[in-house]
């Protein structure tokens, strides 16, 4: 096999579409545009999601977006935030109370970060397993 005779499958090329090019072509004379109106004229087009003037769909739609409408409802907490607290029976409105978690929130997460250096006891507070793991192994309890 050599260079110079490499061609391309049967059937894989096929000529370019010629328009305007007379009647015979089959694409003369209006050269597939059909008559008059604005996609017929060079340099006639109208841009994307353009309606004609009425309030087009990505503007009538409400802005959401990829901004989640929950994603300040579950704060996370560290372990390490704990030893701020003066109590060792922990809730959400603890955390409220003592400013961890905005007021704002719906739920609190005990991540693993820092030491735990009490027994606490949570309750409605979720937690990861490894910050549930520390919690027991300090004495402390989680009541969800």
């Amino acid at each position: 096999m050599f260079l110079n005779t490499i061609k391309p499958a049967e059937g894989a090329k096929h000529a370019k579409r010629r328009v305007g090019r007379g009647i015979g072509s089959g694409l003369g004379k209006t050269a597939g545009r059909g008559h008059k109106g604005q996609k017929s004229r060079a340099g006639g087009f109208h841009k994307v999601g353009f309606e004609g003037g009425q309030m087009p769909l990505q503007r009538r739609l409400p802005k959401r977006g990829f901004n989640s409408l929950t994603r300040n409802d579950v704060v996370e907490v560290r372990l390490s935030e704990l030893a701020l607290l003066p109590v060792t029976d922990v809730d959400l409105l603890v955390l409220k109370q003592a400013g961890l978690v905005s007021g704002r929130a719906k739920g609190a997460k005990l991540i693993l970060s820092g030491a735990v250096d009490r027994a606490y006891k949570l309750s409605g507070i979720l937690a990861t397993e490894g910050a549930a793991a520390a919690i027991t192994a300090a004495g402390g309890s989680i009541a969800e």
